[in-house]
């Protein structure tokens, strides 16, 4: 452990980890009231990440009432607080307790695929993430790729476990390592559902919006030449399913992928995501400037759609 992370400044990050080690031992039941009743104050103290999502939902679901977008912005900020159990549960949960909670849908598509071909798993940002990334762990040698923590003590913790449970974590800058771990035949977790504004990057619509993305997913499958399978880990806590844990949820590869249009490639993975999210809307990270656009100085998406809908019940 290098000896910076004993300074003063990281003890509340210490005591944090702390807490949630200890809570990742009580029942999943029970994780589950204390995420709840977590998310419920965030919702309350954090206007600003509440305004962000507000919006993407106004943008992803524009048939749905104030009172329905409140509840369902709502929703989404519990599952945000179950979230962070989950991270934890994640980074430090015994394989055993993991194992007990998957359940997998779809998993007969990587089975088959990697026999012939190398296969890229198309990821998406949904709460459970981490947990999801645990569960393809204990099927298959994974190799996932992650964008640092900017706590350096997080980062530090994180980077240990990911270590021991995957076959490898790459940060999402270093392409090189990603193409390599494609070309060796290892099964490569990759999103790109998040604003991106870097080099190469492209406007393609997202729920009917254009949003800027990252088109690097039709170019990592051209220069491997791996076939991709949509992949997702959501929550199993509804009336709907009654089963308790995370289902681990593939479909079949895609055909025709790449095209050669990067443009439609990318769009056509945005339908996929979208199509997810409209099965689990409460469990992707809407509180993500998706549709941020620094290209132009003078607009500020989010700032001018909140002025236009100031009588949107969602904001609370």
């Amino acid at each position: 452990m290098p000896t910076q992370f004993y300074h003063p400044r990281y003890w509340p990050t210490w005591l944090g980890v702390g807490i949630l080690k200890l809570l990742i031992l009580l029942p999943w039941s029970w994780q589950m009231c204390i995420g709840k009743a977590l998310g419920i104050v965030l919702y309350n103290v954090l206007p600003s990440r509440r305004n962000i999502s507000c919006v993407n939902l106004e943008i992803a679901f524009p048939n749905l009432t104030p009172d329905e977008l409140a509840k369902l912005n709502r929703d989404h900020f519990i599952s945000m607080g179950r979230g962070a159990l989950e991270a934890a549960l994640g980074w430090w949960g015994s394989d055993a307790k993991i194992k007990k909670l998957t359940h997998l849908e779809g998993y007969e598509y990587i089975e088959e695929t990697i026999k012939e071909h190398n296969v890229i798993l198309l990821g998406a940002h949904f709460v459970p993430l981490e947990v999801g990334g645990r569960m393809m762990a204990q099927q298959m040698p994974l190799h996932v790729t992650y964008r640092p923590h900017q706590n350096k003590l997080i980062e530090h913790l994180v980077a240990v476990q990911r270590d021991k449970k995957y076959g490898k974590a790459i940060p999402k800058r270093n392409i090189r390592d990603m193409i390599k771990s494609v070309k060796n035949g290892s099964p490569t977790w990759y999103a790109t559902d998040q604003n991106y504004r870097g080099k190469g990057s492209i406007n393609v619509p997202f729920f009917g919006i254009d949003a800027p993305s990252n088109p690097g997913t039709s170019r990592l499958a051209k220069m491997t030449g791996a076939k991709i399978i949509p992949v997702i880990c959501v929550r199993l806590h509804n009336s709907i399913d009654t089963r308790k844990g995370y289902l681990g949820k593939y479909l079949p590869p895609l055909e025709n992928f790449p095209s050669g249009d990067l443009y439609e490639d990318t769009k056509r993975l945005n339908k996929i995501i979208e199509d997810f999210i409209k099965e689990y809307p409460e469990q992707y990270l809407w509180t993500h400037k998706r549709y941020k656009n620094y290209a132009d100085e003078n607009k500020d998406f989010y700032q001018n759609y909140i002025s236009e809908h100031t009588q949107s019940g969602c904001r609370g």
